[in-house]
């Protein structure tokens, strides 16, 4: 059994995510599932976007770290889409940290200030082949990041086209691919230590 926090996309804390946490739950994991929106949910990526700026990256900040203030410490971070940048945060720099599942998501270290990646903290990436956000540059220099921390890495492409495919209201969603995603990070919370 895991602790594990889930970090909703820029378009809410939509039914995907509730069902991806049930899922988990039923599975024994203990889950959060932090409504840094405060219910606010998007259907439109533009709309969901002026919200995100309107909100301001130190305000989410500060929503993402106040969310989790009493969950235990020993937690694995996950996060669709820009929610992988709470779940990076909080992993790269929170003590007891135990694991960082990104779907759809990866940014450089120094973007959301990490100077070094701990060794102790493995880390899981999930994109779609022909996703349209997906920025290799960024996904590159974070794989070396966390290579050269000596933390276990695995990074796994679906062949499928759009961005949040494990999001059953998206028109990118693809069940066989997000079974398989599910599939993967299962196994990844298994092997947790």
């Amino acid at each position: 059994m895991a602790n594990i926090v889930i970090f909703h996309s820029v378009l809410g804390l939509r039914r995907g995510i509730i069902e991806a946490a049930e899922m988990l739950k039923d599975k024994g994991h203990n889950v959060l599932t932090p409504d840094l929106y405060n219910g606010e949910t998007f259907d439109d990526m533009e709309q969901a976007l002026e919200n995100f700026e309107e909100i301001g990256i130190k305000e989410m900040v500060s929503r993402t770290i106040s969310s989790v203030k009493d969950f235990p410490s020993e937690t694995v971070y996950a996060g669709f889409s820009n929610g992988g940048t709470s779940a990076e945060l909080l992993a790269g720099t929170k003590p007891g940290a135990k694991g960082c599942l990104l779907f759809h998501a990866a940014l450089p270290l120094n973007m959301i200030g990490i100077e070094r990646w701990p060794s102790s903290v493995p880390v899981q990436v999930h994109y779609a082949a022909k996703d349209p956000w997906k920025n290799q540059q960024f996904i590159d220099e974070f794989s070396k990041s966390i290579h050269q921390s000596g933390a276990s890495y695995e990074y796994f492409e679906y062949p499928v086209t759009g961005h949040l495919f494990t999001d059953s209201d998206s028109q990118d969603y693809n069940k066989k691919s997000s079974e398989l995603l599910w599939q993967r990070a299962i196994q990844f919370l298994q092997d947790i230590k």
